[in-house]
């Protein structure tokens, strides 16, 4: 079942939106991640879709059904919540039939519906258990067996895994997109965690101030982000942003010494932000022209990030080789070696990648000077 979302918007005084025109088409059997953080309205737009609360503005259609004024249970759609909402006092295999006998199923059917979806999250063994006598992931599975038991074609999940330790986060991931794609859902999930959604979702909806930033598949919105926040959120470590002003000449572009960034195309002259990933800068320690100091080093197994201050006080981190043989008030010389990005002097337009002109606005090649 496909989801729609027209226009949507939410405020509670009728003038400071929560959200504001977020529009979207999730396809039938789409995996759909909403990401942002903390307050950006990620699960109040969830709570919208499902029912919970009502759409201020806009229009919500589920497989080309308006829907936008109907209760919960008349959305053909089921909920995860972050706290997983179990009965303490039923054990798994009530648990997982309550919403079933609430709607007066015959028994034969919810036993059915309800050992079924056990066996696929392998409870079949804990069905006479109280929530109280399971870890935190079989909580998580009896959960997600209640969803699947509903027989619904629409999954809504909130942040389901942010209770759980992050070795076992990373074994829920794979599970839920296996169930997701065993049982062809159409699964909307909500999280904070950029990896989560990176990992698990056919496309993204990043929000911030009360609107979608960029709707994308994981590697698009990696590779060309719409703007300096998504840049920022996604990637870890976070993208080196930088301050420049491109002047009209012919002269060679850098930032700082050796820190030289290619421009094949124009730009208009002005101020602007240059975005440098961790990944796309080198150290070399054994230069004689220098332009930085190492003032941390965050060790992290197969590599780490390196913590330096260019000679004009900006601050970079850069990913090495954990082999490197660094120390810190080290000298050293970073050049970039990879991507780059240049986005509008607000941060809110990408305008060019590695020489990808977008604006279309220049007349003459500039050359890259630091701002400060």
């Amino acid at each position: 079942m496909s989801i729609e979302l027209i226009n949507i918007s939410k405020t509670y005084n009728g003038s400071d939106f929560i959200l504001s025109d977020i529009s979207v088409k999730i396809a039938t059997g789409e995996f759909f991640a909403i990401v942002g953080p903390s307050g950006c309205g990620k699960s109040t737009l969830l709570r919208m879709i499902a029912g919970l609360i009502p759409i201020s503005n806009g229009q919500l259609k589920i497989d080309d059904k308006d829907v936008t004024n109907l209760p919960p249970q008349e959305r053909a759609l089921t909920m995860v919540f972050q706290n997983y909402a179990l009965f303490p006092f039923l054990n798994v295999k009530d648990n997982v039939a309550f919403g079933l006998k609430a709607r007066k199923m015959n028994s034969s059917e919810i036993n059915t519906r309800v050992n079924h979806a056990l066996e696929l999250v392998n409870l079949t063994d804990f069905s006479e258990r109280k929530p109280g006598e399971l870890s935190g992931g079989q909580r998580q599975r009896v959960a997600l067996a209640r969803a699947i038991a509903s027989d619904a074609k629409i999954c809504l999940m909130d942040e389901p895994l942010s209770n759980l330790d992050a070795q076992l986060r990373n074994k829920m991931r794979s599970e839920i997109r296996e169930l997701q794609q065993k049982l062809g859902l159409t699964l909307i999930y909500v999280t904070h965690d950029q990896v989560e959604a990176m990992t698990m979702a056919d496309r993204i909806m990043v929000l911030n101030d009360a609107k979608a930033q960029q709707i994308d598949s994981a590697s698009n919105i990696y590779d060309t982000p719409s703007n300096t926040f998504v840049a920022s959120f996604f990637g870890t470590p976070q993208m080196n942003l930088l301050p420049i002003i491109l002047k009209e000449n012919k002269q060679p572009s850098d930032v700082e010494t050796n820190l030289k960034f290619s421009i094949t195309n124009s730009l208009k002259a002005g101020n602007y932000l240059v975005g440098v990933r961790p990944n796309a800068l080198a150290i070399d320690e054994v230069s004689s022209k220098t332009n930085a100091i190492v003032t941390n080093i965050e060790y992290l197994g197969t590599h780490s990030i390196v913590h330096a201050q260019l000679d004009n006080s900006l601050e970079l981190r850069i990913e090495v080789s954990s082999t490197r043989n660094l120390s810190t008030t080290e000298r050293v010389s970073v050049s970039v070696t990879g991507n780059h990005y240049i986005f509008s002097e607000d941060g809110q337009k990408l305008l060019n990648t590695n020489g990808g002109y977008t604006d279309g606005n220049a007349s003459q090649e500039p050359q890259l000077q630091h701002s400060i």
